[in-house]
């Protein structure tokens, strides 16, 4: 490792601290590249929201991935490569979704496909499926322990703001994110050990 920067050292020791479990070294590295992963996907995408929800994600994608972490690099160019793939992938599933929107711009059946297509409302039988997931993921977070069961339950049963989390919490903005990171791995690893699909619809 004689060829990482003292930085680069440091984040690397924190890394070793963050993958025992320590949350102060989750919250640390967060709130030291926060900033600079943000804008450098807003450069990407272009637009303030879609960059702050693809920052969260490269974040939960590296903390999730730690072990996987090789100190022949920099912990900083690991971190910006997984934002900027991620990114990549956003931008490329955007613009494969884009249809013209203007009737004229299309042929005779084009134009007809667009106007037969099926409403988003799913059927019965999709909402009864819905449903039975909901129960199964609500069951798993209850089996999460105190602090990790109450971030997941403001956040997507209550669907507080992570200000809010904060205030109702009284903990810092960026251990709110940083246990809320650890929160959603411990609840994707039990729903992993049961057996229901489409577990990412709820987390």
């Amino acid at each position: 490792m004689n060829h990482l920067s003292e930085k680069a050292l440091h984040d690397y020791a924190v890394v070793k601290q963050a993958i025992k479990g320590d949350e102060r070294a989750f919250a640390e590295l967060f709130e030291r590249y926060r900033e600079s992963v943000f804008f450098m996907i807003l450069k990407m995408v272009n637009n303030r929201t879609d960059a702050e929800d693809l920052m969260f994600e490269a974040f939960e994608k590296a903390f999730s991935s730690l072990k996987h972490y090789s100190p022949q690099y920099a912990f900083s160019t690991w971190l910006f490569k997984i934002a900027s793939n991620n990114a990549i992938d956003f931008i490329r599933k955007k613009k494969n979704l884009m249809v013209p929107i203007d009737a004229h711009d299309l042929s005779p059946s084009e134009r007809n496909a667009a106007y037969n297509i099926q409403s988003d409302a799913p059927s019965p039988e999709e909402a009864a499926i819905r449903e039975q997931r909901a129960r199964f993921t609500r069951e798993k977070v209850a089996q999460l322990k105190g602090r990790y069961r109450r971030l997941i339950e403001l956040r997507y049963f209550e669907e507080y703001s992570y200000e809010e989390i904060a205030a109702n919490l009284n903990i810092p903005l960026g251990t709110v994110k940083a246990q809320l990171f650890r929160a959603r791995e411990l609840l994707l690893g039990m729903l992993e050990r049961g057996e229901t699909p489409g577990r990412e619809e709820y987390l």
